[in-house]
């Protein structure tokens, strides 16, 4: 296959795969921890205004799905390109990092979980993803 169409593939599945994993953590999230009661997280408006009962355990789950599906992600990207495998990783890293920071302006979280979430959940993610892609292929 042609390198750079399966650099595109890379980053399609990537993007693909950690989107599908980040929101089946959030979907499975309340049945694993319930959410207060009276909130519904099926819409943005039921967030804001239910997020003021969140404790900090309901922020466990959102940060896994974050952090989960940038590391699966970037894995996959990583995996597939035939070239700057790091980069591509990162790349993946970055992009998920501006969900973050449009979900931090959406969603009125908690200033800890904010930075928590964007320091950790998604260039780490990335690069260590892209680390192991890395050890694994030399």
């Amino acid at each position: 296959m042609n390198p750079v169409l399966k650099n595109i593939l890379a980053v399609l599945a990537g993007l693909i795969i950690g989107s599908t994993v980040n929101m089946g953590i959030v979907n499975i999230g309340s049945s694993v921890i319930p959410l207060p009661d009276g909130v519904d997280n099926t819409t943005i408006e039921g967030l804001k205004a239910g997020m003021f009962l969140f404790e900090p355990k309901h922020f466990i789950m959102p940060f896994l799905a974050h952090a989960l599906g940038t590391f699966v992600g970037a894995f996959i990207a990583a995996k597939i390109a035939t070239t700057y495998k790091l980069k591509f990783a990162l790349g993946i890293g970055v992009f998920f990092l501006l969900g973050g920071i449009s979900a931090v302006f959406m969603l009125p979280s908690p200033t800890w979980f904010a930075v928590l979430d964007l320091s950790l959940a998604y260039i780490p993610m990335g690069y260590l993803a892209g680390k192991l892609v890395t050890k694994i292929t030399l």
